[in-house]
């Protein structure tokens, strides 16, 4: 907060004096009000904010002056004990002894919103979803702090450009990618609709917002690299189960979670007398029934009763997964970052797509919520096999076949 004080020769009265106005300026904001105090125009010095000696009430307001800043000084303090968002008008109606409302920040709304959403966790969310909602609400606070110094601001003076200021926060000082920042404003755009909802804001400032799409390429591995995988004699006991677990994953799509809580009663006999692994994703709650092609159960087989607590493959933690996986990468020449996503989209490319399989019939298998989802990640695929279709069918025609 910074004071000032001004005096206005345009307003000088008939004798010849001119008022003395006070300006509060707080988070790029101005207040402008009379002092009630005047005094001659030639005996006041801008550079020291005090009337010089030499005039004849110089002391009375003098100390008039100083005794207003004390005031704005206390009303100030006493605003950040209160409350966590206030602007320059509560500032002078504090000053000046009037009741300040105390409005919902936006803070203190996305508290509201995550702990309606808490009650809901096991039921219509997961604990994962909750805290990725506490985290954007951390990067909100960061943010409010970075760009306006304080705890919070109110609700309702929320506008577009907060949600740009927002975006160049993330992308700037917590140096995020396009696809994380999407995320966390998408997850604020979520409080938002909740406080409009709930009528603690009248308009919605992401109407206008458009995120800017990310065109993510999908990374697998092709046939000839998935078979070296396969094939390798690994020499390490560690490292081989590792190996298996992921090929397992590249012939089933299994996500991380799915393939540590595999167990025998996941696998079913379908109607074509084949084995399938029937359970729910843990990230989406979504059935999904996947066949057990003949690389995967013959990986099955070779587990089958070796292992603890009922597993029916030797995983480990997701951490240690990854990096092990480095290891296996550099021992097969795969050039690629190999982690155990990569296992997922390999089945849904190189075992799928490539083979032929429609697109609805990825969707089901990966367990995807909507097909518009297996369409934005793996359309280029599909693109990919069309021109190499075409490619064929050009070589066919130039030999008049």
């Amino acid at each position: 907060m910074k004071t000032l004080f001004l005096i206005i020769k345009q307003k000088t009265n008939k004798a010849g004096l001119t008022p003395i106005m006070c300006r509060i300026t707080y988070e790029k904001s101005r207040k402008q009000f009379s002092t009630g105090l005047f005094i001659n125009p030639a005996y006041w010095n801008k550079e020291k904010q005090k009337v010089l000696d030499k005039a004849e009430n110089s002391d009375f307001v003098n100390k008039q002056m100083s005794l207003i800043k004390q005031q704005l000084g206390q009303a100030f303090l006493m605003l950040q004990i209160e409350q966590n968002s206030f602007d320059v008008d509560d500032l002078f109606k504090k000053f000046k002894g009037e009741e300040t409302k105390k409005e919902l920040g936006v803070i203190s709304a996305y508290s509201e919103h995550n702990t309606y959403y808490k009650k809901l966790i096991g039921k219509d969310i997961k604990e994962v979803s909750y805290q990725k909602f506490e985290n954007t609400k951390t990067h909100l606070q960061a943010f409010i702090k970075w760009k306006y110094n304080q705890g919070d601001i109110k609700l309702n003076k929320l506008k577009y450009q907060f949600i740009k200021d927002f975006e160049y926060y993330l992308r700037t000082e917590k140096e995020m990618q396009q696809s994380t920042i999407n995320k966390n404003l998408q997850r604020f755009k979520k409080m938002i609709n909740f406080a409009v909802a709930q009528d603690y804001l009248n308009k919605n400032p992401f109407l206008m917002h458009k995120p800017k799409a990310v065109k993510k390429e999908v990374v697998y591995l092709t046939k000839t690299e998935l078979i070296h995988l396969q094939e390798k004699e690994i020499g390490n006991k560690r490292l081989e189960e590792v190996r298996d677990c992921f090929v397992f994953c590249c012939y089933t799509g299994l996500a991380f979670k799915e393939m540590s809580n595999l167990r025998s009663h996941h696998i079913v006999v379908g109607k074509d007398g084949r084995n399938w692994i029937k359970m729910k994703r843990q990230k989406t709650d979504k059935s999904i029934s996947v066949p057990i092609l003949p690389v995967a159960q013959k990986l099955l087989n070779k587990y089958k009763g070796k292992l603890k607590e009922g597993k029916l493959l030797p995983s480990k933690t997701n951490a240690h997964f990854n990096a092990y996986l480095k290891e296996i990468a550099g021992l097969c020449e795969i050039k690629i970052n190999l982690t155990h996503h990569i296992a997922r989209k390999t089945f849904a490319t190189t075992v799928l797509l490539l083979n032929d399989v429609p697109m609805e019939i990825v969707s089901k298998l990966l367990g995807h919520s909507r097909i518009g989802i297996t369409q934005a990640h793996y359309g280029q695929i599909l693109e990919e096999k069309v021109i190499s279709e075409i490619d064929k069918l050009s070589d066919k025609m130039d030999k008049g076949i």
